[in-house]
């Protein structure tokens, strides 16, 4: 996989973020709320074309409060794609301040069902995908001196619902696996671990299970839109660098 080629212009202000699966819903609402409040947003996605469309309509903000945000094509699953993706912002701005690994998917089934590949899609983008981007950013972060990872896991981190068998553990590894990351790291390394409850976004879209389907659409008649993610990620991104936001769970209140 390749990656886009950034310029070399260095930015000034507002900190470095790389958001991962950043051309729909939480990624994308908090690409647009971080250009907003000054950062220097490097979004990556397979789907370039959103990609695009976000940073045009991000250019006003942008322009208003000294932001930016550059559409890199990302495939989380490839390990070499997501160095070049960290590599590329680093070299870019000189540093990286903080990774959101947002990138995720939610086909849920009964285990019934047998839908094998979509559990190994799962695997490949909640758990890998994460771990791909922590092997990535960790050198920089430990080399910099600073930085900040952010998991957005989800709720399914806590809980197991039918059908949710293997989106749950995926879910559940990715909050271990920040969890271990958070303790193993120097202090100067900030872990946020980010579970939110039902959102509006396509994932839901995505499930192909007819009765997992069916069970969506009536978990979904509550969602929260996905800036209430973005906002508790910003955040988090806001503290000083003496204070580690360790989990956030954001749910809509008629959730239980």
């Amino acid at each position: 996989m390749t990656t886009q080629h950034l310029d070399s212009t260095e930015p000034a202000g507002g900190k470095v973020v790389l958001v991962t699966g950043a051309s729909s819903g939480i990624g994308a609402a908090l690409a647009a709320r971080l250009v907003a409040e000054g950062h220097h947003v490097v979004a990556g996605a397979r789907r370039t074309d959103r990609l695009r469309a976000l940073e045009q309509s991000t250019a006003e903000a942008a322009d208003r409060s000294g932001g930016s945000l550059q559409p890199v094509r990302l495939d989380v699953t490839d390990r070499a794609d997501t160095d070049a993706f960290v590599r590329a912002a680093r070299d870019h701005h000189g540093r990286v301040d903080a990774l959101v690994a947002n990138a995720g998917v939610m086909p849920l089934s009964r285990l019934d069902s047998q839908l094998v590949h979509e559990w190994d899609r799962m695997i490949d983008v909640n758990v890998r995908g994460l771990l791909h981007g922590i092997a990535a950013a960790l050198p920089v972060f430990t080399a910099q001196g600073s930085g900040h990872f952010v998991t957005v896991a989800s709720i399914g981190a806590h809980e197991v619902v039918p059908t949710g068998a293997v989106y749950c553990a995926t879910k559940y590894a990715a909050w271990a696996i920040s969890e271990g990351l958070r303790q193993e790291s120097p202090p100067f390394i900030r872990v946020t671990t980010v579970s939110p409850g039902v959102v509006t976004s396509e994932l839901a879209d995505t499930i192909t299970d007819p009765g997992a389907a069916e069970a969506m659409r009536a978990y979904r008649a509550h969602a929260i839109d996905p800036d209430a993610v973005a906002r508790a990620v910003s955040y988090a991104l806001a503290q000083p660098s003496d204070v580690d936001v360790n989990e956030i769970v954001v749910r809509p209140t008629r959730q239980r």
